[in-house]
């Protein structure tokens, strides 16, 4: 072939190439214009909806990155078609294109899970319920936390999880909404409050730089203190979470710890065994934080109850040496770390200890107690109250033994479903 043939033939295998990616960003608009905004698409009746601002923020978000995402495939396919841009370069610059594209898909179905989740029967306006025990949770006292929107879904498994707001999205975006998993076997019942008030303090914690300021005063003790170096280096290591169950604690009373109990009840292997760089307490030493927090802050014989019941349960008899060992250091520093935390001075709240922020005066056990023996002969009482409230006074119901399931899985159906309605 002589020299005009082989620069010819170049020539049309450069305009085949540049019609495949051509075609192929084309093909990606096209599916772009498929994902329809979920104003179109929403199913559930009023009362499961979004609260409106969470609505506003993943619609503004999903727009804009629809919108930005059309824009950079247009001038793509412009400067294949005018532009002498190498081949190669055309497609390095096209598989950006479909990386940021399945991004924003990733994007779409975090959010898509959750609003379509409301058109289920029952389900939604349970879910919508728990929005508002969410925004509740991080209601403080004396003190104002800028909360982003939370908004609640349902999902296998026996675990909460929470992708905090603030926070990047797969596509890079900052996250404006906090969006918290439950657990499906865990609906409806008071140990829900304990498993969302838990995903709501990661949140909180994170808001109020809690994890930093307090890491510093566990690693200085580790430091200070040999005797006990191994487990102040671990509740420095766990204390995110350690700062959520203080969080549940705080609000939801003992029913935070029984609720912790029934998510960590697992074969006696896993309960005792302490995993290296796990953000988690193993679950025997956790439940006993838990537990520490609830003797320091609502005193009540019903925690040594719960503490012997849950050392029945989980012997550390035939335990190693080495760990035996180790569990002999918490017990010895539990309660210091308890006070620790109580009192802990972080920087964001000036000059305030950390229980000062909870409303701890109105969830002692005795004041629940009451509150329940009143609220049950009246619905309309029992409506008026803070959801965090409610849920506290149903969770010490049911650890004192005085409400069945049953009556406890109708009272908190019926007060989700009144905290959904009033919030439309």
């Amino acid at each position: 072939m002589d020299t005009q043939g082989i620069k010819a033939d170049r020539i049309q295998r450069d305009v085949r190439y540049r019609s495949f990616l051509i075609n192929e960003a084309q093909g990606l608009l096209t599916r772009l214009k498929q994902l329809q905004p979920f104003e179109m698409s929403m199913p559930m009746v009023m009362a499961a909806a979004v609260p409106y601002t969470a609505q506003k923020e993943i619609f503004g978000l999903m727009r804009a990155g629809k919108a930005h995402l059309t824009e950079r495939i247009l001038c793509f396919i412009r400067n294949v078609k005018t532009k002498n841009i190498p081949v190669e370069k055309c497609q390095a610059a096209y598989a950006v294109l479909k990386l940021r594209f399945n991004s924003l898909l990733d994007q779409f179905d975090i959010f898509c899970d959750v609003v379509s989740q409301r058109g289920e029967n029952e389900t939604g306006i349970w879910v919508a319920g728990l929005d508002v025990l969410a925004r509740d949770a991080l209601i403080m006292t004396r003190y104002y936390i800028e909360a982003p929107p939370m908004i609640c879904y349902l999902d296998r498994g026996h675990g909460a999880a929470i992708r905090r707001a603030r926070t990047r999205l797969p596509g890079g975006d900052d996250n404006p909404v906090a969006v918290i998993k439950i657990p499906r076997e865990r609906m409806v019942a008071s140990g829900i409050g304990s498993s969302l008030v838990h995903e709501v303090g990661h949140q909180g914690s994170a808001l109020l730089d809690l994890i930093a300021s307090l890491k510093l005063v566990l690693d200085d003790l580790a430091v200070k203190e040999k005797p006990y170096s191994e487990a102040w280096t671990l509740l420095s290591r766990w204390i995110s979470e350690i700062l959520s169950d203080f969080w549940a604690v705080c609000f939801l009373g003992i029913s935070a710890s029984t609720g912790l109990i029934s998510v960590v009840s697992l074969p006696r292997y896993f309960v005792l065994r302490a995993v290296d760089d796990d953000p988690h307490p193993f679950p025997w030493i956790r439940v006993k934080i838990s537990i520490a927090f609830g003797k320091l802050l609502y005193p009540d014989d019903q925690w040594q109850r719960l503490e012997r019941l849950w050392e029945t349960f989980y012997p550390t008899t035939g335990l190693a040496p080495a760990t035996l060992q180790l569990l002999q250091q918490f017990e010895q520093v539990l309660p210091r770390f308890a006070k620790l935390m109580k009192e802990h001075r972080p920087p964001k709240l000036k000059g305030k200890q950390l229980h000062e922020i909870f409303p701890l005066h109105e969830r002692q056990p005795q004041q629940l107690r009451a509150h329940y023996q009143q609220w049950k002969k009246d619905c309309n009482l029992l409506a008026k109250q803070r959801p965090s409230l409610v849920f506290a006074a149903v969770g010490q119901a049911r650890a004192d033994n005085v409400i069945t399931p049953f009556t406890e899985n109708r009272l908190l159906t019926k007060m989700l479903r009144h905290w959904a309605l009033v919030n439309i």
